[in-house]
């Protein structure tokens, strides 16, 4: 006995349910895409950043720590180790003071 053809009926009912599978995936992908187009706008804009508050005393110790950090940039590795003994002993300021001393001659 030979194949049987589907009918025409039968035929035109799959291409519809085919055609209606199709529009739904469409319009859940322009549903996506609509989200993401949202949501890439609120990601280009930069979230507010906290204001940092220095205390006085904090930025004294960050010039400081500054002045201590380029002078040992200039000295030779034995001189540094010095140095960073005084620092350890005695703070900053007094390493900051002897690295001038070195620095000076």
């Amino acid at each position: 006995m030979p194949p049987r053809r589907p009918t025409l009926k039968k035929s035109l009912c799959a291409i519809e349910r085919a055609f209606a599978d199709i529009a739904a995936l469409a319009e859940a992908l322009s549903g996506r895409v609509r989200d993401a187009e949202r949501g890439s706008g609120r990601a280009t804009a930069a979230k507010p950043r906290r204001k940092l508050t220095i205390t006085p005393k904090r930025r004294a110790q960050l010039k400081l720590q500054g002045a201590y950090m380029g002078f040992m940039r200039q000295l030779k590795p034995a001189q540094r180790a010095r140095v960073r003994a005084v620092k350890e002993k005695r703070g900053f300021e007094a390493a900051i003071a002897l690295e001038e001393r070195i620095a000076k001659g």
